[in-house]
């Protein structure tokens, strides 16, 4: 039995833009020039390697870091999430992206996190940065918070992306970065 066979493309798509701007409005959308992204991205990159000291040693070793300091997501049946962030290679700054997502399903409420995707080889940050509009999916091994004071060579070496999601607070449970689609803007 379909449920949604009177859903339109259209009440999809505005119902999710609506969801988009619901939980974009908690995290200055409008208002992140580039210095206010870097001060963001400071801030939750001196938190990150504070609580969790594994993640500067893998900083280190990785060919690039894009810190999203807020990612606010917020979902009733169709939901949404938005941030800005930064790419550093090498403690640079070298270009901003946003990550958007939508979905669609059982889901209601509202939650706010942090993530940082460490790229460890230089293949993976070249397609990052190369793509028009990348999508994180089952290439992205996921790191907990509590792996973050003992993210060893040796469980990170033969990943090309790591994703540490922390700082969550809210009501969606769980945060995944499944979905979520990253583009090159300018702020």
């Amino acid at each position: 039995m379909t449920v949604f066979s009177g859903l339109s493309r259209r009440t999809f798509l505005g119902a999710t833009g609506a969801s988009g701007l619901l939980a974009a409005c908690g995290n200055g959308v409008g208002s992140a020039g580039s210095a206010q992204i870097d001060a963001r991205v400071n801030s939750t990159e001196q938190f990150l390697y504070s609580s969790f000291p594994g993640t500067r040693d893998l900083a280190n070793r990785a060919a690039g870091v894009l810190i999203m300091p807020l990612i606010t997501e917020a979902g009733l049946i169709y939901g949404g999430g938005y941030g800005r962030g930064a790419l550093r290679v090498g403690g640079v700054t070298v270009d901003y992206y946003s990550a958007t997502r939508a979905t669609f399903g059982l889901q209601i409420g509202a939650q706010q996190y942090a993530h940082a995707l460490f790229f460890m080889t230089e293949g993976a940050l070249g397609q990052f940065r190369r793509s028009p509009g990348w999508a994180a999916g089952a290439d992205v091994r996921y790191a907990t918070p509590a792996q973050g004071a003992s993210l060893g060579k040796e469980t990170t070496e033969m990943e090309p992306v790591i994703a540490l999601v922390f700082g969550q607070q809210g009501f969606i449970a769980g945060a995944t970065l499944t979905g979520v689609k990253y583009n090159r803007i300018i702020p």
